[in-house]
């Protein structure tokens, strides 16, 4: 089931967001960076932020009562930006990320979006393979910035 979050769901959230990075962050960035208390409690003021914000949509996935991923997406500098997409690692490859995905994507196709943009961790080949497969490409005028890439869906 994919349903929008509320403030009852940011536990879980955070939660799933810092297990989530620590798998592609790991052996790239010292764990402070990623799983540290300040990450963490910087990270649950960005989703407490997010969620129920009437700029942001955050989208959860739900398996057997339990938050299984996370989406979030918001307008930033006049266009659409994917700001998050996590899976459980434990649910990966069962169709979470793709139903995450498909409902951002009906929803932008509705709100008459026609690209939206994202920025992957360059280490991260996994998610950047799952965006390959579902038509993101570098965006050629900002292919990359820092330690992420940028990609560009166009919906049209």
């Amino acid at each position: 089931m994919i349903r929008t979050a509320t403030p009852a769901d940011l536990d879980a959230v955070v939660e799933l967001h810092t297990e989530a990075r620590a798998t592609y962050y790991r052996g790239h960035l010292p764990e402070q960076e990623y799983a540290g208390s300040a990450e963490v409690g910087r990270s649950r003021a960005g989703w407490s932020r997010a969620i129920g914000h009437p700029d942001a949509t955050v989208l959860c996935a739900e398996r057997d009562g339990t938050l299984a991923g996370v989406a979030a997406y918001a307008v930033r500098d006049g266009a659409m930006h994917l700001t998050q997409l996590h899976v459980s690692p434990s649910r990966w490859r069962s169709g979470v990320g793709t139903e995450l995905h498909t409902a951002c994507v009906d929803a932008w196709r509705q709100a008459g979006v026609d690209s939206a943009w994202l920025e992957v961790f360059v280490h991260n080949t996994r998610a950047q393979a799952f965006y390959t497969d579902r038509g993101w490409t570098p965006d050629p005028g900002h292919p990359r910035t820092g330690t992420h890439l940028v990609l560009r869906l166009v919906l049209s």
